[in-house]
């Protein structure tokens, strides 16, 4: 009995102790921190944790991917607008050499298909002497009026004789057109102007006020009124062929 006692004790001693342990390694778990050993509740909640940290970890590693992925097509688009760069300097670098190219100016044609300074040296081939280089002012000042430039240097060769050599009335009075009034020209019926320019512009003046606004433009409506010759007309239109000619 007593044997038996002793090993029913013996046992039952182990039943404790292998129960206590049990216990322990199921509700217990211990951490080692130093020199001290801490315990900590092992929960379900734990494991959650553990997997929630665990996703975390792999959303930050997704982040970082698409990141490095994002700075790869950021290099792609650089690359890209350095192509259209180039594309664009070759582009204007062309219009650049149509722009460089220049033209030359060109008159306007101002009568009779000429620019004026064409019309101004065909003038001049006809006059001579004392009114010789004058044809640009005869042709700028009648179109500015709105005379017809060759009937105007026509009636100046007929009333001057300057296709060869001038009047005196021309080389001491100005007086290109025979026009009479003062001031007095050596005091006779003829007028007398201080300039060549002058009479010129003033034969000009009285040719478009007394005829030319009374519609009075050919010189067979003008020459009834001013010269008396009946010859007259058909002697400026010689003068005219005779410019057109030139």
């Amino acid at each position: 009995m007593k044997k038996v006692s002793k090993l029913s004790l013996t046992l039952a001693s182990i039943g404790v102790f292998m129960i206590g342990l049990a216990g322990v390694l199921q509700y217990k778990a211990f951490q080692i921190e130093g020199n001290t050993v801490a315990y900590e509740t092992v929960t379900m909640n734990d494991s959650y944790a553990g997997k929630v940290e665990e996703v975390n970890n792999k959303n930050k590693e997704n982040t970082a991917d698409e990141s490095d992925n994002n700075t790869e097509i950021e290099g792609d688009t650089t690359n890209t607008e350095t192509v259209e760069e180039v594309t664009i300097e070759d582009e204007l670098e062309d219009v650049k050499t149509y722009e460089e190219v220049s033209t030359v100016p060109v008159d306007p044609i101002v009568y009779d298909g000429l620019t004026m300074g064409e019309l101004a040296e065909k003038l001049n081939r006809s006059l001579n002497s004392t009114i010789s280089g004058k044809g640009y002012l005869i042709a700028s000042y009648s179109l500015q009026l709105g005379i017809d430039p060759y009937m105007a240097t026509a009636i100046i060769l007929h009333e001057t004789g300057c296709n060869g050599t001038c009047s005196s009335l021309v080389r001491e009075c100005n007086n290109v057109g025979g026009q009479k009034g003062g001031p007095s020209c050596g005091g006779g019926a003829y007028k007398a102007y201080p300039t060549l320019d002058e009479g010129i512009m003033g034969y000009l003046d009285n040719l478009y006020r007394n005829y030319y606004s009374y519609g009075l433009t050919t010189p067979e409506t003008i020459g009834p009124k001013y010269a008396a010759s009946p010859t007259w007309a058909s002697q400026v239109n010689n003068y005219i062929a005779l410019i057109r000619s030139r």
